[in-house]
């Protein structure tokens, strides 16, 4: 039997303040540092991504800096200026926040596919055909120069041509702040059914946590910080990744290589052994069932990849190069779990969501909703209201009224679906199966939605597509932190809105200006190529050859729900029953090919751990897995800054 995953300390008291000035000034200024930095570090320095997927390394190296060293002198030296417990978790929930919009989570794809249709047009790819003709006007940049600028740098005396862009981007916004409101109203619905009545673990909350436990009266330091098994784990991959970094300047340095792979299946598949120090990590933070069951699936799916490729059969649909694009069948199926997994995770919590419109619609007295960050009234008023903005600007971008709003409802079943597997299976890298955008073109085919729909489609690549990263994760991990902060969360919704006003300001700005001072194509190759290309490439297969509804697709869809439906059942009937159905709607997709091996490992630590020492001894090596995590992320950021000084480009210590 496992043992409880929360964390093993509390604070006694909530005492000192809350959301004060210091915990503003706190959050806004490493949400600023977040949303400059990141852009610059994997677009000029290219070197470790620190804000690209949920673990939000950027937020916990900076909050590890900020917990341990900066405020520590302070609470020795200043100590009125030193920032309390609860004012520290204010300023990381900020920062996790902000983690989660200057990258793959939202800036650097919008700036670049909203122009990337008119500089990558040719003759061959035929865009000037089948895209450009049905590209509002409002929706891009419509200067060639400033857009050539855009990718291959600005004359020296030109600068960045706001005028051009100020349209577009006010347009945007309004679409983006919808999103971002729904996102946070759909987590304030879902928290009390998710926090207090499933008790979900939040494994990737632990170590901000950690960090903030308080030590005895009068001590700088807490705990976390003079646990010397931490330091041990923490040591690991700082030594390695210190000695990979010095490779890099010094060549006679030997690299260690925490990567290979192991053709299996007669050359159909690789199996990829990759050892991730914080998946590792976290993996060891969650129930033993589902990290079995993280790994198990993958497995699976790889299994009947391999077999599908050697029996010479599979599906010949195309559905673009997100999600599990390797192999159709097992992405529908996918994709059906995901279903499944959200609308039953609906259904258990129905009375919950019942109580929630009782309280919005009647402002029932007998429901209690004064201990949430929004008031139920409020939060269903604004997923409303933010669902209807988004729909009607989908469908001034050209997409069918109809197919706007079934894009719009398949991308917020997917961030919802994500969101619940990263918060109780503590995958800190995770993808879905499908997005919005080939599950619609699959279900009802191309035809159906038309040029200007399919047009349309390709700039839901901005906000849907790559969604390694997202607020609704993020806001999600910041209520189940809201915890520690007493009763009155009203105001943390505030801060959450500068935090994001802050990180769009600084990383549009901050691309900008780096792409016009240094050439877009100069400074990154995924997001100023070949991911800007990737919707368009998909459109314009698609208008080439327009398609009908994928029967074979539906099949699959359903036969993934039923598989689901049957884990579902099974987990909440048999209690002998081994798997837990949170790795199968993830089972499939190229991110757990990657991180199977870490989670296999820390599964089998674990298991050893509690078989031979028991909880004591799970207790005790914590410490060393929480180091693991921190000890990435900081010398992830340590040799960013050191690369910033020396000049080094392309020294990746952490990608994954």
């Amino acid at each position: 039997m496992d043992l409880p995953q929360e964390p093993t300390f509390q604070a006694p008291v909530r005492a000192g303040p809350v959301f004060s000035a210091k915990a503003l000034i706190a959050g806004t200024l490493g949400s600023l540092c977040i949303a400059v930095g990141a852009p610059y570090g994997n677009m000029v320095i290219r070197g470790s991504y620190m804000s690209i997927d949920f673990s939000a390394a950027g937020a916990l190296f900076l909050f590890f800096v900020l917990t341990g060293s900066f405020n520590t002198l302070l609470t020795r030296f200043a100590a009125p200026v030193a920032l309390g417990r609860c004012e520290l978790i204010v300023a990381y929930i900020m920062m996790l926040t902000a983690s989660a919009i200057p990258t793959m989570g939202l800036s650097e794809y919008w700036l670049t596919i909203i122009t990337g249709a008119q500089y990558y047009a040719t003759a061959e790819n035929e865009w000037a055909l089948h895209i450009l003709p049905y590209l509002p006007e409002w929706i891009a940049p419509q200067d060639p120069e400033s857009i050539k600028w855009f990718y291959e740098g600005a004359p020296r005396t030109a600068g960045v041509p706001w005028a051009v862009w100020g349209g577009p981007l006010c347009y945007w916004t309004v679409l983006i702040v919808a999103l971002y409101l729904v996102m946070i109203s759909s987590m304030v619905i879902l928290r009390r059914q998710w926090v207090e009545r499933e008790r979900l673990v939040y494994p990737l909350v632990q170590v901000p946590l950690a960090m903030v436990q308080s030590g005895g009266r009068g001590e700088a330091l807490g705990p976390f910080f003079k646990n010397p098994i931490l330091w041990i784990g923490f040591a690991l991959p700082v030594l390695v990744s210190s000695l990979n970094a010095l490779h890099a300047y010094f060549n006679f340095i030997p690299a260690i290589q925490l990567v290979s792979s192991v053709p299996i299946l007669r050359n159909t598949i690789s199996l990829i052994f990759r050892l991730s120090f914080p998946m590792v990590g976290f993996a060891y933070l969650i129930n033993l069932d589902i990290a079995f069951s993280l790994w198990f699936f993958n497995t699976i799916a790889k299994l009947i990849r391999g077999g599908l490729g050697i029996l010479g059969v599979g599906s010949t649909e195309k559905l673009g190069i997100y999600g599990a694009p390797s192999e159709p069948i097992l992405a529908h199926q996918g994709q059906g779990a995901m279903i499944v997994l959200v609308f039953l995770g609906l259904w258990v919590g129905r009375e919950h969501l019942r109580d929630v419109l009782r309280k919005a619609l009647k402002g029932d007295d007998r429901i209690d909703d004064s201990g949430e960050m929004l008031s139920y009234r409020a939060a269903v008023l604004t997923w409303l209201a933010g669902v209807a903005v988004m729909t009607i600007w989908l469908w001034q971008s050209g997409l069918p009224v109809w197919a706007a709003f079934l894009t719009l409802m398949l991308a917020i079943l997917i961030f919802v679906g994500l969101t619940r597997v990263v918060v109780e299976g503590g995958v800190a890298a995770a993808v879905g199966p499908m997005i919005s955008s080939s599950a619609l073109v699959s279900a009802v085919g191309s035809s159906a939605i038309g040029p200007a729909g399919m047009v349309g489609l390709a700039y839901t690549y901005v906000w849907a597509a790559d969604i390694r990263t997202f607020v609704m994760a993020s806001c999600a991990h910041g209520l189940k932190l809201g915890e520690e902060l007493g009763p009155r969360l009203r105001p943390l919704f505030w801060y959450m809105l500068l935090a994001i006003f802050v990180s769009i300001v600084g990383s549009v700005a901050a691309i900008l200006y780096l792409a016009y001072e240094y050439g877009g194509i100069n400074l990154n190759g995924w997001f100023f190529g070949g991911g800007t290309r990737a919707p368009f490439d998909y459109i314009t297969t698609k208008l080439s050859a327009p398609t009908q509804p994928n029967i074979d697709g539906w099949i699959h869809t359903f036969v993934g729900g039923g598989i689901m439906a049957l884990l579902m059942w099974a987990r909440q009937r048999l209690l002998w029953w081994p798997l837990h159905p949170i790795g199968y709607p993830i089972g499939a997709v190229w991110l757990m090919d990657q991180l199977w091996f870490s989670i296999a490992l820390a599964w089998l630590l674990k298991l050893v751990a509690m078989k031979y020492g028991g909880p004591s001894l799970f207790r005790r090596a914590r410490p060393f897995f929480l180091g693991l995590i921190i000890g990435q992320f900081f010398i992830a950021g340590l040799w960013l800054i050191i690369d910033f000084f020396t000049g080094m480009t392309d020294n990746v210590v952490f990608w994954i």
